[in-house]
């Protein structure tokens, strides 16, 4: 064996551990975030709150956070050591979930789930940054893919657990239960994770380009690509994080599931097919791109034209069966966009600057879907509830999904401006 294949199969294994690392990480992230949703009915009973409250403390008040801390922290780590900055913000976001089992009343709850939102800041943008390092860019959109499954992964543990242990002990339990791992992973991650190259894959100048923040939004500024898969990601998110959060209310309001039923069902037809769904968003984008670049646009978009119209009979069956198989599937569409997303949008800009562009994605994302999502169902079933009685969440759900559908257009839109956006990303290296 030659010592160039001996330095790429140690490259492989560091970044092939690096990146499973990241994404056990990533599900933490979503095992803390996303637990207030399978507890929501609960802690809903306990403190007497109305949806449209749930809607603020599970999207709008952690993404007000969330996307405020993200980019001076996307900053930051493209200029420092990345690992260190997400083994912090993982101690930080894990401590704060275990804290909100200790909430009194709903402005502990709040106070803790912006402390959450706080350290998830430091999560993603830095990660998505050290993956582009290990990976060169025919294999980005794969790996990125991959480390996204991690939402999935802690959507389907977070349900699971915290179903499980909140009818067994109560869900002040299963915030405890789920927070002190976390703090133990971040110290075993900052022990064992290296810190990439920065650049590994470009030209020694671009890997030492260091621009500033007004150089990076000027430069994202001018690309309309960009801006058009931004806004196209924060409507997907839109209706999957709007629809997603209420799921579990959904299906034991509308469906007589009882909060244990619900995490298993979830866990398997969400959070799998969520995981499935990103993986394969990522895999044949980078199949497909091989050819034509516009494929990472094409894909989500097709996907999105899958996913409108079957959210009807979703939302509007009577039929439990019926209900989890078209969940099942409206769930993989709308969950492959981010790693191809993510992989385009990287593609654009040099080494110092992916952070910051996760950032500045995110922050889009987060806001229209996140921020906006849960909070625009909630506010539209306590409305409906006047017309519809027991049928307002369904009715709210199905509003927002048809609200989403213009992300299919900007999609497209996005895909045919990229090979311009490109020629003048190449323009610029040269």
């Amino acid at each position: 064996m030659t010592v160039n294949s001996e330095n790429n199969q140690l490259g492989n294994r560091v970044a092939g551990y690096g990146l499973f690392m990241l994404t056990v990480v990533y599900a933490f992230n979503f095992i803390d975030r996303q637990i207030l949703v399978i507890l929501q009915e609960s802690i809903k009973n306990d403190m007497g709150l109305s949806d449209a409250q749930l809607g603020l403390l599970s999207g709008f008040s952690f993404a007000l956070v969330y996307i405020t801390a993200g980019i001076p922290i996307a900053y930051w780590a493209d200029r420092t050591n990345r690992r260190n900055i997400i083994a912090a913000a993982l101690a930080v976001w894990s401590g704060m979930t275990a804290l909100s089992g200790l909430a009194q009343n709903y402005t502990h709850l709040l106070l803790a789930r912006i402390g959450v939102g706080i350290g998830e800041a430091g999560g993603s943008p830095p990660a998505h940054s050290m993956i582009s390092d290990y990976y060169p860019p025919e294999r980005r959109g794969t790996a990125l893919g991959i480390y996204s499954t991690g939402v999935h992964v802690g959507v389907l543990m977070g349900f699971i657990l915290g179903g499980l242990i909140s009818e067994a002990y109560g869900w002040r339990a299963a915030f405890m239960a789920v927070g002190i791992p976390g703090v133990v992973f971040a110290v075993i991650f900052l022990l064992t994770v290296k810190e990439p190259k920065r650049g590994r894959w470009e030209s020694e100048a671009e890997a030492a380009y260091k621009p500033t923040l007004g150089e990076t939004v000027k430069l994202l500024s001018s690309y309309r690509s960009f801006w058009y898969l931004a806004i196209a990601t924060g409507l997907t998110a839109f209706a999957g994080y709007g629809n997603g959060n209420f799921a579990p209310s959904y299906l034991i309001r509308n469906h007589g599931f009882s909060v244990g039923e619900v995490g298993i069902v979830l866990a398997i037809f969400g959070g799998g097919a969520g995981l499935l769904g990103t993986f394969m968003g990522g895999f044949l984008a980078d199949r497909l791109g091989v050819a034509d670049k516009r494929w990472y646009l094409w894909v989500p978009a097709i996907a999105g034209i899958l996913a409108v119209p079957l959210g009807f009979p979703y939302l509007l069956l009577d039929n439990r069966i019926a209900v989890i198989g078209f969940m099942f599937v409206v769930t993989i569409s709308l969950n492959t966009y981010l790693g191809p997303c993510l992989a385009i949008s990287h593609s654009l800009v040099p080494p110092a600057m992916r952070a910051l562009t996760s950032a500045v994605l995110f922050f889009v994302l987060n806001m229209i879907g996140l921020g906006l999502g849960p909070l625009t169902v909630g506010l539209l079933s306590d409305f409906y509830a006047n017309y519809f009685g027991e049928n307002s969440l369904r009715y709210a759900m199905l509003t927002v999904g048809v609200l989403s559908s213009p992300a299919i257009l900007l999609f497209f839109l996005a895909a045919r401006a990229l090979p311009g956006d490109l020629a003048s990303k190449a323009a610029a290296d040269r």
